[in-house]
């Protein structure tokens, strides 16, 4: 077997914490129900708030995983929670002593309160490449269903994949327990309350964590992903936040292209900048060569094995916002699950809808064979895009310096999204989240130090700018359509663009005038960093924003590294 269990893992058991011991001793409760997929789907169709609607489960799957024939997909509706919850998140390896001590009680209390209602336990294995699968448990009552269901189906139930789990990898890696309670009942200031106690509990060192007071699945979903790319760093790899596909250009019809190979090209970035639109593009606007192959990894995890150079999946299935997604759309084909969709009747048929009118963050859970074709690994990325919400950048700049390019992803500025359960306020304001990653729990450096590892190993970095560019003001902008942004992939992809210096940024570059307008005419002159209206306010701001960054990293862990902080902080110049 791949991880290991608590008696495999520890030669001294008192190395396990106190949630570790307080989990394995719930799981292994004889009054609590294993259950496989199919067996969840029907407890979960019983669920207050659950509708079966008319919409069958993408039957190939269905099959595949043993649900009843014609199984109709479930949608989960939620109060006024739809989205996942920062606040409620606590990080048990850096509380104090007193406070582990208070969360302990505080779990063991939740855990008594949990063992009056019916409890079920599902195992899921994550990760799909035979080298990195890790074995993970989940445990919470009957009320809770519908997420279990959900989790299986967003990972690989044990039951469908444990032939190929057992002939896998060995790895130092302990199993994921993930425990859940939606009706916990705590009255303390210490968490995070909206008329209910929430508390997300990490335990990254004993892989454990604990979701209460919450239903919104991302919870469960983000939650076993934490620990998984924390995994895949303790094996040396670089953690994903992000989607990646490989393109063969050996298959292309005009052999000029053949000796391009095979190329991957990931793109980094949070929900709603192109993330997903960039990876599952079925031929970037028509811009690709004729006849070429592609494969996609996943639009939002994988690890990059720096050793053996691949990348490797954690996940068979997408977490997609539908709110794109009209009645009819063909990608309902594909549909596993539903989380707060409005439901018509239409043709005398409970359908649901799609485009957030009920609420926002309509999600679904979708097969990933709606990306064509997929695997469980690809090669080395050729390209890492940086996708920022950041206004003065143009729309694409190639970053040749490593400290220069590693500080931009490091400080990769964006802004939050309804998908974050933020306050609307907090939605108008500029954030950092580094890689894209808001689920990282170890410290930051490491990271820095494992993109410097990527690039240093081949890989190229770009940022794209995924909101538009400054015009005449931060608020009056020059807009960057999505085909221009997917015309740009494939020229990086084809390496069909040549590179100048941009002089205010020394290390970065942009696309020459004649390379960049064959592609795309006048795009030089409209998107001249140069040429920017207000140029004054243009470089201030652009200066601005990089101090921002500085500050950003000067108050992060990467502080415990000075000469790494130096030289990231040292690349960040802007010239006037």
């Amino acid at each position: 077997m791949a991880s290991k269990s608590s008696a495999e893992y520890y030669s001294n058991l008192k190395e396990m914490s106190t949630i570790r011991a307080i989990a394995e001793t719930l799981i292994n409760n004889d009054k609590v129900r294993k259950v496989t997929l199919a067996e969840v789907y029907e407890i979960a169709k019983k669920q207050p708030g659950v509708s079966v609607t008319d919409m069958p489960i993408y039957p190939d799957y269905a099959k595949k995983h043993g649900l009843p024939e014609g199984a109709k997909v479930l949608n989960d509706c939620h109060g006024k929670i739809v989205g996942r919850t920062a606040k409620a998140r606590r990080f048990y390896n850096r509380l104090n002593e007193s406070q582990k001590a208070k969360v302990e009680g505080d779990f063991r209390e939740a855990v008594y309160q949990m063992q009056h209602y019916p409890l079920l336990k599902a195992e899921a294995v994550i990760g799909l490449d035979n080298d990195l699968m890790i074995k993970a448990i989940f445990v919470a009552p009957e009320t809770d269903a519908v997420n279990m269901f959900n989790w299986l189906l967003n990972f690989a139930p044990y039951e469908q994949i444990a032939e190929k789990y057992e002939k896998s990898t060995p790895l130092p890696i302990l199993d994921i327990i993930l425990v859940a309670f939606n009706e916990w009942t705590c009255d303390d200031p210490f968490y995070n309350n909206v008329g209910a106690p929430q508390l997300a509990l990490v335990d990254e060192v004993n892989n454990v964590n604990i979701c209460l007071g919450m239903r919104y699945f991302g919870e469960r979903k983000k939650n076993t992903l934490t620990l998984a790319w924390t995994a895949g760093m303790k094996l040396g790899m670089a953690a994903c936040h992000a989607g990646i596909k490989e393109i063969d250009f050996t298959t292309c019809e005009d052999s000029k292209y053949h000796e391009l190979g095979k190329r991957s090209i990931a793109f980094y970035g949070l929900s709603g900048t192109g993330k997903s639109s960039h990876t599952n593009s079925a031929d970037n606007g028509g811009t690709m060569p004729k006849g070429f192959s592609k494969v996609v990894l996943h639009d939002d995890a994988f690890q990059i094995d720096l050793k053996n150079k691949v990348c490797r999946v954690w996940e068979p299935t997408l977490f997609d916002k539908t709110d794109s997604r009209e009645v009819g759309h063909p990608d309902w084909k594909y549909c596993l699950s539903l989380m707060n969709h409005m439901q018509l009747n239409i043709g005398n048929k409970n359908w649901p809808v799609g485009l957030d009118i009920r609420n926002s963050n309509g999600r679904a859970l979708l097969d990933r064979d709606l990306l064509g074709s997929h695997v469980d690994r690809c090669s080395f990325p050729k390209a890492l895009i940086w996708l920022m919400k950041d206004t003065v950048l143009p729309p694409v700049i190639k970053v040749k310096d490593r400290y220069l390019a590693i500080a931009l992803g490091a400080a990769l500025m964006t802004q939050r999204n309804r998908a974050e359960n933020v306050p609307e306020e907090e939605l108008k304001k500029l954030v950092f989240e580094p890689f894209a990653n808001p689920f990282r729990v170890y410290e930051l450096y490491k990271d820095v130090e494992a993109f410097l590892n990527v690039m240093e190993s081949g890989a190229e970095i770009y940022s794209f700018n995924s909101k538009g560019y400054w015009k005449e003001s931060d608020e009056v902008l020059e807009k960057i359509p999505l085909q221009t942004s997917l015309t740009l992939q494939t020229a990086i992809l084809t390496d069909q663009l040549q590179w100048e210096e941009w002089k205010t940024v020394p290390g970065a570059m942009i696309p020459t005038k004649d390379s960049i307008d064959k592609l795309l005419p006048d795009y030089y002159d409209r998107y001249n960093p140069n040429t920017r209206g207000n140029a004054e306010e243009y470089i201030h701001t652009l200066m601005d924003r990089f101090q921002q960054r500085m500050d950003f990293l000067k108050e992060s862990d990467v502080k415990d590294k000075p000469e790494l902080l130096k030289e990231l902080i040292s690349s960040l110049k802007v010239q006037a």
